[in-house]
Formats: C-alpha cells, structure tokens, sequence
C-alpha cells in the first residue's frame, strides 16, 4: 500500500492515526505481532526513528504494548478498542457536520444527505 503523507503535520503523527485506524477496523487483530520497527518503516517508507515515536505514542494511548524480546503487540483490550473507534467516529462525524453547516446545509438536511448517499 502506497502511504501518501500531508506535508502540514507532523509524520509520526500521521503513522499514529494509520496505525490507529488499523487497529479499531481489525485490520491489525488484539493481540496480533506487529512487525518490527525496521519493517514498518521500510513498508511505510518513513524513517525508523519517526516509526519507534509513532508506535511509543500508541504505546502511550494503550494500543500498542511491548513484551521484552518478543516485539510489539496490539492490545488485547476490546474496551480500549471500541472507545477508540467511538471517538474516533465522532471526530468525524463533527467535522462533517461543520463543514455543512459551513456551506448553509442544516443538521436535518446533512442527515438527510447522509441517509441518501450511505450506500453509496
């Protein structure tokens, strides 16, 4: 997969919401290995140093955990995984919702477009 990264925001920042993303649609599974750092950061074309803070900030929201030798796992924690997604939702659904509002389409009618368009 061809990661493509936005120039405005920091890089480890950006792996942080892939790897996030990842992680509550299950495409990485609780508890699955992760590769090592080395080969994330080949696969994602960044650099090691910027993947090492990248998965310590994953690390740091319960995520990601380490078992010495054994590398870095997601978590097994099914809470912390839905909490995630639920915030993660809402972010999103806040950002739609202003930016209708900022083009004068009311909360009905941006509900409307999305009952409309949803299965499309």
């Amino acid at each position: 997969m061809e990661y493509i990264f936005d120039n405005e925001r920091p890089i480890y920042i950006q792996l942080v919401e892939i790897i996030r993303t990842q992680i509550v649609s299950g495409n990485l599974q609780k508890g699955e290995r992760l590769p090592s750092v080395r080969e994330l950061a080949l696969t994602m074309k960044v650099n090691p140093n910027t993947m090492q803070k990248a998965l310590l900030e994953l690390e740091n929201e319960g995520l990601v955990y380490t078992e010495r030798t054994n590398g870095k796992f997601v978590t097994e924690n099914e809470d912390l995984i839905e909490k995630v997604k639920k915030d993660l939702a809402k972010e999103k659904v806040n950002t739609y919702l202003n930016s209708m509002k900022n083009i004068g389409i009311s909360f009905e009618e941006a509900i409307n477009y999305l009952q409309e368009l949803g299965g499309k």
